[in-house]
């Protein structure tokens, strides 16, 4: 009986995360369509590849209301590392803000809220950092993820590592939300 106890427990404590997660927080992108694939515009300039370098426009609605600050990543779980790649990990964004700017990702540009922090990605730097898969290796899927915090900041900086941020935004996060693109070349 206390074995089922605790299962139940478990069940009833899952099923109310996933509620939490699977409101109608959602995220959009003017540039990005759901499943589609990233244009020349969200492409390195490097590494072979001669794209842009700017990141995507993004907004996001109905986060929670008990939301304190965001942070967006973009992720590429297929690069060939064993551990995916960060192009981009921007947080300590204020709750009152619904998106972000087309090209926030650079730092020079001041398109960011003020009060955000852009740390180091996988190309060593801070800002967004373009795809630019390994020519002739299979499509790579690019995940943007915004996250609702319940913490006003996460005490890092610039130079925090983004497996680092990554850490703090999952002991924080309320909810999620994602749009996943693709690009191979």
């Amino acid at each position: 009986m206390k074995g089922n106890w605790f299962v139940f427990s478990c069940w009833i404590f899952l099923s109310m995360t996933i509620s939490v997660q699977a409101g109608d927080f959602s995220v959009s992108s003017p540039q990005l369509a759901a499943g589609g694939k990233l244009k020349n515009e969200q492409l390195l300039n490097g590494f072979g590849c001669q794209g842009e370098n700017i990141s995507p426009e993004l907004h996001w609605q109905n986060g929670p209301e008990n939301t304190k600050s965001y942070a967006v990543t973009v992720y590429d779980p297929d690069a060939p590392t064993g551990s995916g790649w960060w192009h981009w990990v921007i947080f300590n964004i204020p709750p009152q803000t619904t998106g972000l700017a087309k090209n926030a990702g650079d730092r020079q540009a001041g398109l960011a809220p003020r009060e955000s922090v852009q740390s180091r990605t996988d190309f060593g730097t801070a800002g967004y950092g373009g795809a630019c898969p390994p020519q002739g290796d299979k499509v790579h899927r690019y995940i943007f993820s915004v996250y609702a915090l319940d913490v006003e900041q996460l005490e890092l900086d610039k130079d925090a590592t983004a497996a680092m941020v990554g850490f703090f935004i999952g002991r924080h996060t309320i909810a999620k939300t994602q749009l996943m693109v693709n690009y191979s070349r």
